[in-house]
């Protein structure tokens, strides 16, 4: 049995059963498993997850019984064999049947003959597959060929009004993102650390808009994060939308800042380096561990102003009150906008994410409470859903006077090299 794709099998297991986020079960089957192909697992995992609404289509092409109601091991075999044939070139027919027969052998015991025979009808009958007649009905037709869910695809259509707009946005988030880096400018400047990266053999380009910001590219293959500048804390990971919302706060040297929703920790040790380490900054959030990962990320980058607390979001720490010059709300939300790093949110339940508004309504008003007269609230999410984003604004406005709406912005990933992302700056007008 090929290793890669036995630590690919697990972590699509662990994905589908234990709603896993696709980074931490590949990371934790490659950990068990030990493949020398670490790549390989990498690409079959996302490539069948980000393809899984296609796949699951192909397949009910082939079998009587509804494609849900297979046992979950058939259903990640014939997704896994599938997506091997049809999206990865480096495999052969012969491989993508035989090896995932190999793995029914122990996974899917009784099951072998079965799963071989609906990859060899594929294999046979490819060239006639459709996709459901667009025509008919526009969301299924978009949802299957991008592998969204109905009601994600149905809610776009509806709130842009152009299917040819919703199709470029659903391509944009099934693509490769680029690997984009911020300078730790409290230890190094972006030249600097361009120059270093190159001379490890690292291609790194400045972004336009920021320079601080580089993409990354390794031809070797190796790893910036395994690098002793990542080490020294010359830099951190960071998607550009994430560092928009940072720098949108304003955030200047003696400042006294509240990051609401904290962890992982980006946007907040992007506000340490704009304000030089100088002022404070108080790190919250409902998870002890998640804290401990900022604390960290703190002391590997030099960033001695920031200080961690346990704390809810939904109610205010009453010795905060009146007392921060900004304060960011990156609030829990439905994720949609990372798609293309976390392609297991496309499926995410219409109830699951139904709930949220209440939730980050909540916490926005809250947070309220620490701004100071003339001082500065921003609001974000890495969502694409006015649901989450321009209602619940508009909700707050209405019901938590002497705040005015400075701007807001919705990012989409087809504007640049970037995830969607949401950022909306208000300000607590001064009392008269």
């Amino acid at each position: 049995m090929d290793n890669a794709r036995k630590a690919a099998y697990l972590a699509l297991r662990d994905v589908e059963e234990n709603k896993a986020y696709s980074g931490i079960a590949v990371q934790n089957a490659i950990r068990k498993v030990n493949p020398e192909r670490v790549s390989f697992v990498r690409e079959l995992v996302y490539g069948t997850i980000k393809r899984q609404l296609y796949l699951d289509h192909v397949i009910g092409l082939f079998v009587k019984t509804p494609v849900h109601k297979l046992p979950a091991s058939d259903r990640i075999l014939l997704r896994m064999g599938i997506c091997q044939h049809s999206s990865l070139d480096s495999v052969p027919d012969y491989a993508a049947v035989s090896e995932t027969v190999e793995l029914a052998k122990r996974y899917a015991r009784g099951r072998e003959k079965f799963i071989n025979g609906v990859l060899r009808q594929y294999i046979r009958e490819k060239d006639n597959i459709a996709l459901p007649p667009r025509e008919e009905n526009e969301a299924r037709y978009l949802s299957v060929k991008h592998s969204f869910s109905p009601w994600i695809v149905e809610m776009w259509l509806k709130e842009y009004e152009s299917p040819q707009r919703v199709e470029h946005l659903l391509d944009a988030l099934n693509q490769r993102p680029d690997f984009c880096i911020r300078a730790n400018t409290l230890k190094a400047g972006p030249e600097e650390l361009k120059s270093r990266l190159e001379s490890l053999g690292f291609a790194a380009e400045a972004d336009e808009d920021m320079p601080d910001l580089l993409f990354v590219e390794s031809p070797s293959g190796e790893k910036p994060l395994d690098t002793d500048l990542f080490k020294e804390g010359l830099f951190s990971v960071q998607d550009k939308s994430s560092q928009i919302a940072a720098e949108s706060l304003g955030a200047q040297p003696g400042d006294t800042v509240v990051d609401v929703c904290a962890a992982p920790g980006g946007k907040t040790m992007a506000l340490a380096a704009a304000m030089k380490n100088i002022g404070r900054i108080y790190a919250m959030d409902i998870y002890e561990h998640k804290l401990g990962l900022i604390n960290k990320e703190a002391v590997r980058l030099g960033a001695s102003i920031v200080k961690t607390r346990l704390h809810d979001g939904r109610a205010a720490a009453k010795d905060l009150v009146g007392a921060a010059d900004r304060v960011l709300v990156d609030a829990p939300c439905s994720g949609l906008g990372t798609a293309r790093r976390k392609p297991e949110v496309k499926y995410k339940e219409r109830e699951e994410v139904r709930k949220l508004p209440e939730l980050q309504l909540g916490i926005l008003k809250a947070s309220a409470e620490y701004v100071k007269p003339g001082g500065t609230l921003v609001y974000s999410t890495c969502t694409i859903s006015k649901q989450e984003n321009e209602d619940v604004v508009k909700s707050f406005l209405e019901e938590c006077c002497g705040f005015e709406l400075v701007d807001m912005i919705q990012l989409l990933p087809v504007t640049g090299r970037m995830d969607g992302f949401f950022v909306c700056r208000l300000k607590r007008m001064q009392a008269r």
